[in-house]
């Protein structure tokens, strides 16, 4: 069993008019896999993306797909905002 820590990104959002619309929150290493998400507030962003990048690893693993093991700044445990997905 591996215990994965991923990187995320939570920023302000903006609608059309570049006025304040919640919050953007995605995992670098996960976006081309669909790892992107928003929330009204920065916590409901970041709940969000925890739902997310779990999905998406588990879709991954049902598809025989490698979970992305490195760059070593996007797969780590620090004290920035991350994900941790036990597979």
């Amino acid at each position: 069993m591996k215990t994965y820590n991923f990187k995320v990104v939570v920023e302000p959002d903006e609608d059309f008019d570049g006025k304040p619309a919640g919050w953007h929150a995605y995992c670098p290493l996960l976006e081309q896999q669909g790892a992107s998400t928003w929330g009204e507030t920065e916590a409901d962003a970041l709940k969000n993306i925890d739902s997310v990048v779990r999905m998406v690893v588990e879709s991954m693993r049902e598809h025989g797909e490698r979970i992305p093991e490195e760059p070593a700044d996007q797969v780590e445990v620090t004290v920035e905002p991350r994900v941790a997905v036990t597979v």
